[in-house]
């Protein structure tokens, strides 16, 4: 027998009162799942010592692609650990930083969604009189992306130019334009790569302002009335201007020409040895966009080991996807947002109404699958929800002090595995995703420190963080509409 029970919601902001119900699902996941704690633990230890990863070279150019007539292209995906040796001395100092870097790349993410929302315009840029050089002061607040400080965890290895520059460039779902530092430099930060120089390509061929792909960018301005200057600023202040150019993007032994990317000049922020960055989003200007992909899938190794995956173009769903649809904010066409019907703990649904992961008409709300942001943001009252179904289920674990965002925390010092309550997504037609225990209880530390990874947000807009992703192979159908999940697939 299934049993039903209620719970009367009265919304903080609406008069009406609503009904959600919670019932144990006919065919749930498992009730609970096994963390492994003694071999996370481990990581922590090991992630501090990584030496950087060997550039790998690329082959020989055997293809010559059309941007017009996308093929099958695929590349690798490093984890950050892999590619920079940390400065930390401890894992939870890692942890801080990487929180702190969180909490801004999602602000960029929210205000970027304000702006679009309520139609606010952002500033004109205003070029100095060397017609090269940008004043940081004339950058006000016009917020496209979430990579601030850095924030990307995942990195690729792309070629620029022929002959091709080799540079590590971040991978970011959040964001359309793509950027890479150029000489002749008035700013550059420091990167592990030589800096790209246009002079030395035979494919850099500069933009003008009246080409589409000018007028597709947010904000940009017009240099000697004819070449396109683009800018992109980020939430830290973080930014980077210069030329907006066509290249050759090469991909191992894939090369793909007229990709219309940032030729930066003027560029601050840490950005972690990375040379720009490749945007996976879903305006026109964004690498998959422009390759006229019919589908993208990635899968995103563990933050902590040293181990790479690969980002695919054109590759579709397998069979045994677990799917979703995929929807789009008619205000803003960068993000991916996911069609989640609800979540289970234990398996057992949760009293969340489906409003709370649904978009309004005028924008606001609903939930978005994003690479670049870590940790899975739910509205408030959503998350106590979540947050008090898993804490009544691990009344077993010792429970400690709460670690930044994270308020739910444990000592897991003495034990070498655990079993705890099962975090599923669910989709529409009774589709279920279950998360592994390590994809939501996570160590902060060395010492045995595990704590929930969901936090709350005051915004109306929902985030799934790549911590809930790690390995999951993530597919976007962008023909069909749909985003399918395959477990242990990276």
């Amino acid at each position: 027998m299934r049993l039903l029970f209620c719970v009367l919601f009265v919304g903080f902001f609406v008069m009406a009162p609503f009904v959600a119900c919670s019932r144990s699902l006919p065919q749930s996941p498992k009730a609970t799942t096994v963390l492994d704690v003694a071999e996370a633990i481990e990581k922590t230890k090991n992630v501090l010592s990584y030496e950087p990863t060997k550039k790998p070279a690329f082959g020989p150019l055997d293809q010559n692609l059309s941007a017009s007539s996308s093929s099958s292209l695929s590349l690798q995906i490093h984890s950050r650990a892999s590619i920079h040796k940390s400065s930390h001395l401890d894992y939870k100092s890692l942890t801080l930083f990487r929180l702190e870097r969180d909490s801004a790349r999602v602000g960029s993410l929210t205000t970027l969604l304000d702006l679009a929302v309520n139609s606010i315009s952002k500033s004109d840029l205003k070029p100095l009189d060397n017609g090269l050089e940008f004043r940081a002061e004339d950058l006000e607040s016009p917020i496209v992306s979430g990579s601030s400080q850095g924030s990307g965890e995942y990195f690729t290895r792309v070629g620029i130019g022929k002959p091709p520059s080799q540079v590590y460039m971040v991978l970011d779902t959040g964001s359309d334009v793509n950027w890479v530092q150029c000489a002749p430099c008035a700013d550059c930060y420091q990167q592990s790569d030589p800096i790209f120089e246009p002079a030395s390509s035979s494919s850099y061929s500069p933009l003008t302002c009246e080409t589409q792909q000018c007028k597709y960018l947010d904000d940009s301005e017009c240099r000697n009335d004819s070449t396109c200057v683009y800018e992109v600023s980020y939430g830290d202040g973080s930014y980077t201007v210069g030329d907006f150019v066509t290249e050759t993007i090469t991909l191992d032994s894939d090369s793909v020409d007229k990709i219309a990317i940032g030729c930066g000049h003027n560029n601050e922020g840490l950005f972690v040895g990375a040379g720009g960055l490749l945007g996976l989003g879903g305006g026109p200007l964004s690498f998959s966009s422009q390759l006229n992909a019919s589908s993208f899938s990635y899968c995103l190794v563990d933050r902590d080991s040293d181990s790479t995956s690969t980002l695919d173009f054109d590759s579709a769903l397998p069979p045994n996807a677990i799917t979703a649809p995929l929807l789009r904010n008619h205000q803003l066409d960068t993000f991916y947002y996911l069609g989640l019907t609800g979540m289970s703990v234990g398996g057992e649904i949760l009293p969340i109404p489906q409003s709370a992961f649904q978009m309004d008409e005028s924008g606001n709300g609903g939930i978005i699958i994003d690479s670049g942001t870590a940790v899975t943001r739910l509205q408030s009252d959503t998350y106590d929800v979540l947050r008090d179904a898993f804490v009544k289920g691990t009344k077993n674990l010792l429970s400690t002090n709460s670690v930044a965002l994270f308020d739910t925390c444990y000592d897991l010092s003495k034990k070498s595995s655990v079993d705890v309550p099962t975090v599923s997504f669910h989709f529409p037609d009774g589709k279920v995703l279950p998360l592994p225990a390590k994809n939501y209880l996570i160590p902060v530390d060395s010492a045995g420190t595990f704590c929930f990874a969901f936090a709350p947000t005051s915004s109306s807009l929902s985030i799934i963080g790549n911590v809930q992703q790690q390995g999951t192979r993530v597919g976007f159908d962008l023909g069909n509409s749909l985003v399918g999940f395959v477990p242990n697939k990276c």
